[in-house]
């Protein structure tokens, strides 16, 4: 953790991060990759399935004393790298070979988007559905969404995904990525406050937001303890490469602890507010917490028919998603855009297109297998979107944060100096990402993958 000057080394290739965020854009776009579906989500049916409150605050205590320090990390090693993520392993270790642990993240996110550019096309099809009235004109919802994912239209949703994403991406970094968070970001927030005042107005909202923030350690497990590390990986989009390449194009006066801060508290804002959103709603409406990942597409439609103005709250609620599913897809999308641009030496436009079409040539089979007609073609008892999510979340991710911490606590030498920290606070971060982070980081891979 040396502060001294970085030491001439021999680096891989000349960097491709030649665009730069903003201050406040590059705030936004990271906020913007974290409150994806991790939040509104993932979030919520874990938190359901783990008992409410007790959940939510071991979520809060692995952001604050894990998630963070890790985002620090990554931020700092791509801050230092400017390049993606491959070519910034090697610049700060000065060892080409350690690009091979960066491509790691490259190759999670590439994999991640062809299966969550699935549920984001999901969210775009229930938002006109619900918006129309017609969701709500047949009250099996388990069998509408069951219609839905075994037809055709979940492919063409996910065009749609990909569409919109590679355009943001191709227009580059300011004038895509940039500006197109700093216009929707400001409207999640607003459809967040609307939908907070009417949940928070329901019959049965006190009965929800006790259960959501009021701990019962009871419910709780050692298994509880790991999933909400895990989350609080996946929430904060840590060990795909998609935080060290956007800090690739983060100026050098950007202060990176007080930008670690503001992502991590609009993340936790974000899961708050999502949790007083929808458990308040299914109180209401007699849902049970923890009907697992159907929650938001099959228990919440039968809780907005039964409201007043359900079509217009729960198009609302779907929009919020779609929203927060797209912004998490243009920082994956990103990740092997760079990668390819500097590798293949491509322009901007063309990379994005070679990207998301390799990315779809993945992601049809990964769609026709939730519900499609490729649902019942297993491998080991799993079929391909279940594979894929298997092994990014599990295995993937857990490395790749793994390889964060290595590098910025053990290989990289001048750590100290790009985060800007100094005194206790770099002693603390320096214990964190040498010692706890590793040690948690196995310990949620290796529950993972059955062995604890």
């Amino acid at each position: 953790m040396s502060s001294q000057k970085p030491k001439s080394k021999a680096s891989t290739s000349t960097s491709s991060a030649t665009e730069r965020f903003s201050s406040a854009g590059f705030i936004l776009a990271a906020i913007g990759s974290s409150v994806g579906l991790g939040n509104m989500w993932k979030f919520t049916y874990e938190t359901g399935a783990h008992g409410g409150g007790a959940f939510f605050l071991l979520f809060i205590i692995c952001i604050l004393l894990v998630g963070l320090p890790v985002l620090l990390g990554e931020l700092a090693i791509g801050r230092a790298g400017r390049g993606d993520a491959v070519y910034s392993f090697a610049k700060v270790t000065g060892k080409k070979w350690w690009g091979i642990f960066g491509f790691v993240g490259v190759l999670a996110a590439f994999l991640i988007m062809t299966y969550y550019s699935t549920i984001a096309g999901w969210t775009l099809h229930y938002t006109v559905q619900s918006l129309t009235g017609e969701l709500y004109k047949n009250p099996d919802y388990t069998a509408t969404f069951s219609a839905f994912t075994g037809s055709m239209a979940p492919v063409v949703w996910q065009i749609v995904v990909m569409l919109i994403t590679g355009f943001v991406i191709a227009r580059g970094i300011s004038s895509g990525i940039e500006r197109f968070n700093k216009i929707v970001i400001p409207g999640l927030l607003i459809i967040l406050v609307i939908m907070l005042v009417r949940t928070l107005t329901l019959d049965g909202a006190a009965e929800g937001v006790r259960y959501f923030l009021y701990p019962d350690f009871s419910q709780l497990d050692f298994k509880s303890a790991l999933s909400a590390l895990g989350l609080a990986f996946f929430s904060l989009t840590l060990g795909m490469g998609a935080m060290l390449t956007y800090g690739a194009y983060v100026e050098k006066h950007q202060s990176l602890p007080a930008a670690t801060i503001a992502v991590g508290g609009g993340d936790l804002a974000y899961a708050l507010i999502a949790g007083l959103i929808i458990f308040p709603t299914i109180f209401t409406f007699g849902i049970q917490p923890d009907v697992g990942p159907g929650l938001v597409f099959v228990a919440l439609p039968a809780a907005f028919a039964s409201m007043p103005l359900g079509s217009l709250f729960g198009g609302l609620f779907f929009i919020l998603l779609a929203i927060a599913a797209v912004t998490s897809c243009l920082a994956l999308i990103e990740v092997p855009v760079a990668f390819v641009m500097r590798k293949w030496k491509l322009s901007r436009p063309k990379a994005t297109i070679f990207v998301v079409l390799a990315m779809y040539v993945i992601a049809l089979p990964c769609t026709l297998s939730s519900g499609g007609v490729l649902t019942d073609v297993l491998v080991g008892g799993r079929n391909l979107f279940d594979w894929v999510d298997f092994i990014t979340m599990n295995i993937m991710l857990p490395l790749g944060g793994l390889f964060v911490t290595i590098v910025a606590g053990y290989v990289w030498k001048h750590s100290a100096e790009e985060t800007g920290l100094k005194g206790r606070t770099l002693r603390v971060w320096a214990f964190i990402m040498r010692f706890a982070a590793p040690v948690l980081i196995i310990l949620i891979f290796l529950s993972s993958i059955g062995l604890i």
